[in-house]
């Protein structure tokens, strides 16, 4: 969907794909009919943007035929869909029944994720609808933590850097600019805004920003308004930013309330939880340990890193940080200029609900990401924003 701000600029509003599990170019066209154009039409829009994951095997088949590309991009007209920006986080297995530490690997350090994000920007180039020219990539913020020393830094800065120089000349051959967003994310090497300033400031040019997940924002108990601040001041920009919620527990030393988190503590995705007091975070780097042990304190209230619906928050004792997301939102786009053009709905962990509340077919999925993306028009137009044809 197409937003006009008040200042004449386009804003994007997209949902992501990695919540269908697709990872070959005949899934990801599929997922097209099955999926996102049922979308569309609960939504009543004519155009429906899309952040497309596309996993590796999907990326080297439309890298190797020249045809695939216009094939793809023809498919997404048919359908009324359009894609400015990809998920190029998870590289492959996302799908996977676990997929926890996984989801890291390939990291900034190792040559594979270099080369698969130039694809992903080579093949976004394409896909990029007639009247845009600028498109984004959301990435990983460098490694997971661990073992992430001076040298991997070093690493990942030279491939960065690399990259920057690949968007550049793809800019001159293409006239598209790719922007590629790095997304903080708890247990990472880049954690919180903060933890992004000092990377990203040392890179050259104008190419790669921060990709703000209000989900891991809140998650890392950050202030929207103090990151973004901080942001700004650094010359940090946000060509991207992901819409989502985090688990909140107000008083995880209830009883009922660790019974009401241990519904969410689930195999298949990393759940980092967190805590903070007197200004400091305390983690933990699944919600399972949090629930086992003395981990965290239990005084004050617990952030896990499940996104969870926008539309519909975990029944009580349970919320979720919708607030935060409202919060940077108006921060982003309630000012005179946008401060960022591409959002996009994160929807993956709606498989990983607990089992009331998961979807149980094709059309449920559909029904929660339209309720969803409603939601997020609902907030941008009601910042000021008019939506598009």
């Amino acid at each position: 969907m197409r937003f006009r701000h008040p200042d004449g600029s386009t804003v994007h509003l997209a949902y992501c794909t990695n919540v269908h599990p697709a990872e070959t170019l005949d899934g990801v066209v599929d997922q097209l009919t099955a999926h996102c154009e049922p979308v569309r039409r609960r939504l009543g829009t004519e155009r429906l943007g899309i952040g497309l994951w596309l996993a590796r095997d999907a990326v080297r088949a439309l890298s190797a035929d020249p045809a695939a590309p216009r094939r793809l991009r023809t498919e997404l007209d048919r359908r009324g869909l359009e894609v400015v920006t990809l998920n190029g986080f998870p590289y492959q297995g996302f799908g996977a029944e676990e997929v926890k530490y996984r989801v890291y690997k390939p990291d900034w350090t190792e040559p594979e994720r270099l080369e698969y994000t130039a694809d992903l920007a080579r093949l976004l180039a394409r896909l990029l609808p007639d009247d845009v020219l600028e498109g984004t990539i959301s990435t990983l913020p460098l490694a997971w933590r661990t073992g992430f020393d001076e040298a991997a830094a070093e690493s990942a800065h030279i491939a960065l850097t690399e990259l920057a120089r690949r968007l550049d000349q793809l800019e001159e051959t293409s006239g598209r600019s790719i922007r590629l967003a790095l997304e903080p994310e708890p247990g990472c090497a880049v954690e919180t805004t903060t933890d992004a300033l000092a990377p990203l400031a040392a890179l050259p040019g104008h190419r790669i920003g921060l990709c703000l997940d209000t989900c891991h924002l809140a998650t890392s108990f950050e202030e929207p308004a103090v990151a973004l601040d901080g942001l700004e001041r650094a010359g940090i920009p946000v060509p991207k930013v992901q819409l989502s919620a985090a688990l909140h527990a107000e008083t995880p030393r209830d009883p009922a309330v660790r019974a009401a988190l241990a519904a969410f503590d689930e195999p298949r995705f990393l759940h980092q939880t967190r805590a903070r007091v007197d200004g400091v975070l305390h983690g933990t780097d699944d919600l399972g340990p949090a629930l086992a042990g003395s981990a965290l304190p239990d005084t004050v209230p617990w952030r896990a890193h499940f996104h969870v619906p926008l539309h519909a928050p975990p029944a009580p004792p349970l919320t979720s940080t919708l607030d935060v997301l409202r919060e940077t939102l108006a921060a982003l786009v309630g000012g005179p200029v946008p401060r960022s053009r591409h959002f996009e709905v994160e929807t993956y962990t709606w498989q990983a609900l607990p089992v009331e509340a998961r979807p149980a077919t094709d059309a449920q999925l559909a029904d929660g990401i339209a309720a969803e993306l409603r939601l997020a028009r609902d907030l941008l137009t009601g910042l000021g924003l008019k939506e598009q044809p």
